[in-house]
């Protein structure tokens, strides 16, 4: 399947915190990353396999990457340990700061406003949490 198929993947919302995350990608500092179930089933869409790929797009909605997913598990998020924090690429040094920081963003305004209503967050909460590779630079957007 050509690149122009994959489904796409965006990062949190569109501005700095996405560009910061397309930047960590690109830089191979990110090599995980972290979903709230609830997201996926209020979507209605499939929580992804290991070994599907995707074309990560940027705030303006451009291809700049594409990942292939290299472990997928729905785990609560009491079971994130401190590697997979780094492996986020956001210069968390340990979990605790991983959970402050996902805790913030998984109760937001943006996500909120998406579900409908302010989901409960605690250690119990499922996420997806998933490791990928850079398979490619997608540059066909570039100049």
């Amino acid at each position: 399947m050509g690149h122009d198929n994959l489904p796409t993947l965006e990062l949190a919302f569109p501005g700095p915190e996405r560009d910061r995350g397309v930047a960590a990608i690109l830089s191979g500092q990110k090599t995980a990353l972290t979903g709230l179930l609830e997201i996926y089933e209020h979507a209605g869409e499939a929580v992804p396999v290991t070994g599907q790929r995707f074309r990560v797009l940027d705030s303006e909605g451009r291809p700049a990457v594409t990942i292939e997913l290299v472990d997928v598990r729905v785990v609560p998020m009491k079971e994130i340990d401190d590697d997979f924090a780094r492996a986020e690429g956001r210069g968390y040094s340990d979990v605790a700061e991983w959970r402050t920081a996902h805790e913030e963003f998984f109760r937001s305004d943006g996500v909120s406003e998406y579900l409908g209503h302010t989901p409960v967050i605690d250690g119990d909460t499922p996420v997806v949490a998933e490791r990928f590779r850079v398979v490619e630079p997608d540059d066909s957007g570039g100049p």
